[in-house]
């Protein structure tokens, strides 16, 4: 394949050759014609001295004086610088200037003396033996009256006309070779003249081409075309700008939308390859948004469940809905999806889009929702059924049964009161955290360590239980007193209800650079592992039979979880089977 070459290079080329190949012809034009021009001139000039000799010699052939013929010819021949012949009718010289004409042979054979002797003027142009060189000569005839009584021959050298052939032919090549150059220079004037404008157009295409349409093209040439394609580029330039800038608006909108939708999307082709997807879902999938562009399904999104979905789509007919549970960094996700055919702007069916909405807290809610009204209903159950079977026995009116069926009612009935106040304590927490709205002060905690276990001394001293207190006096904490005394209380409750009589609790708190851990430790029964995950939702028990009997609701962790959560906080809880249990609140610091 030919390598492309510039086209300045190329009009250069073309311009050069045909400037070149005019100026050989028309040298070798002019060479022939000078040539042609110069043999007619010396042929006619010839042709004019023979007559002029022959003036010169009619009458005296007869005369047989031979000697004064030769010496005419000699004087002639001088005085034109052309060599004269006088050639009788049977061929025989008898007078020429350049040689002794004993010496010359018999002429009757040359083409021009035989047409001479014919009556014509001969002409001829051949090597000369005598003269040891090329002439040309001419022949006329000699009358007397009509008889033709010899011929005058002249002749001239060929030399003379080479001579001032090669002169003139040096004048042309020379004159030839300054057209040639200032022909190669103009040349290459037009061909930059010419390509230019067009590189620089090229220029100004390429920048169109990415995108920089801020400098325009600018011609100063004058050629009609090459000013109208300038203008046809800036036109072009100026509506691609518009073009560019609403696809860019378009674009920008469209990444706006998606970006901003809790949902995840993602677009795929009829190969199933992703066209795009957006951030929420990359986040769901745990995947590089940009790297998983134009890659297959099958290599970014490794759910079998889903990839059938998508399948399913791209043959459906009409949008599909479906819930999939799938397993997502090792966490088990409820997701709704729907799909729809993806089509462009005739119409055509160019792949699917499919919506994914993360609906696992959703569910969760739901279950936790349908858990605590099956909790509520059995914790309820338990002392409504206590306090209507004793009520029926006191209807008996057996004094025997009437103290006994009284303490039971009023301990049932105490028990639905701390219920309720739980179950209000839980909503009041939750519409607070909802609208943020406690007061946070930055109090000393050893203080409500101290408020905490003075209100549960008693419980305390009935166990023979000891609180030991171990934290720094000048620790200090944002928080709300009263909420933050209610979670450390609940915790403390909890240890007191699982310790052994004659035991000991410990409080404690430590800081660090970003967080205050406060810590109730009990050297109890301990909790099996199985159960500290759901240690902190609403009526779970360990033992369900053991806590009832030990007076607790159910909803004592609960509090404390979301007291540590309107802190901005979290909770802990880590326990060894028959060691003891550790609950941890934990707070950022200020």
């Amino acid at each position: 394949m030919m390598k492309p070459q510039r086209l300045l290079w190329h009009l250069y080329g073309t311009f050069l050759l045909l400037t070149l190949g005019a100026i050989i012809t028309v040298t070798w034009y002019i060479s022939g014609t000078l040539h042609d021009f110069h043999i007619t001139q010396i042929r006619q000039n010839l042709v004019v001295q023979a007559h002029l000799v022959v003036d010169r010699v009619t009458g005296k052939l007869d005369a047989k004086n031979f000697a004064e013929l030769d010496l005419l010819s000699k004087h002639l021949g001088e005085l034109t610088g052309t060599r004269i012949t006088l050639i009788l009718p049977d061929g025989k010289v008898i007078a020429d200037s350049e040689e002794l004409i004993y010496r010359m042979d018999n002429h009757a054979g040359r083409p021009e003396i035989a047409a001479a002797l014919n009556g014509v003027t001969g002409v001829s142009t051949r090597f000369s033996q005598t003269l040891q060189q090329t002439l040309m000569y001419v022949a006329v005839p000699v009358y007397s009256g009509k008889k033709i009584t010899g011929s005058v021959r002249t002749a001239l050298s060929i030399a003379t006309i080479e001579e001032a052939r090669a002169a003139t032919h040096r004048k042309i090549i020379v004159a030839s070779g300054i057209i040639a150059i200032i022909a190669a220079l103009l040349s290459l004037w037009l061909a930059r003249r010419i390509s230019q404008p067009l590189e620089s157009m090229r220029r100004g295409a390429e920048r169109f081409a990415l995108g920089e349409f801020e400098t325009h093209l600018t011609l100063s040439s004058g050629v009609v075309e090459l000013t109208a394609l300038s203008g046809a580029l800036n036109n072009m330039a100026g509506q691609l700008e518009q073009r560019f800038q609403s696809i860019k608006n378009q674009r920008n909108e469209l990444d706006a939308v998606l970006s901003s939708m809790i949902e995840a999307v993602i677009a795929v082709d009829r190969d199933e390859h992703i066209l795009r997807l957006n951030p929420a879902a990359a986040h769901l999938f745990g995947v590089q948004q940009h790297s998983a562009i134009n890659r297959p399904v099958q290599e970014v999104l490794r759910k079998a469940t889903l990839q059938q979905f998508i399948r399913e789509t791209l043959a459906a007919e009409e949008p599909l809905e479906r819930d999939l549970t799938l397993l997502v960094d090792s966490v088990e996700r409820h997701l709704q999806t729907r799909g729809t055919a993806l089509k462009n702007s005739r119409n055509e069916r160019i792949g699917a889009l499919i919506v994914i909405s993360d609906v696992t807290r959703l569910r969760r809610l739901e279950n936790l929702r349908r858990d605590f009204v099956a909790n509520v209903s059995h914790e309820l159950k338990t002392p409504i059924t206590a306090i209507r079977g004793w009520a029926e026995t006191l209807r008996h009116n057996d004094p025997e049964t009437h103290e006994k069926a009284i303490d039971v009612i009023l301990r049932q009935s105490d028990r639905l009161n701390d219920i309720f106040n739980d179950l209000l304590d839980l909503s009041r927490l939750e519409e607070e955290q909802e609208r943020s709205a406690i007061t946070l002060q930055l109090v000393l905690l050893p203080t409500i360590f101290e408020n905490v276990v003075t209100a549960r001394s008693v419980e305390l001293r009935e166990k023979d239980l000891v609180a030991v207190v171990q934290c720094d006096p000048r620790l200090k904490v944002n928080c709300n007193p009263l909420m933050l005394e209610q979670a450390i209380a609940n915790l403390l409750g909890n240890a007191i209800k699982y310790s052994p009589a004659g035991g000991r609790i410990i409080l404690s708190a430590r800081r660090s650079a970003e967080q205050i851990v406060i810590t109730v430790e009990d050297f109890g029964c301990g909790i099996p592992n199985e159960h500290l995950p759901r240690l902190f939702e609403r009526f779970y028990r360990v033992d369900p039979a053991r806590s009832r009997a030990l007076g607790g609701t159910g909803l004592g962790l609960a509090i404390v979880k979301h007291i540590a959560q309107i802190h901005g906080g979290s909770v802990e809880a880590r326990s060894i089977v028959e060691e003891g249990s550790t609950f941890s609140i934990i707070l950022p610091t200020v």
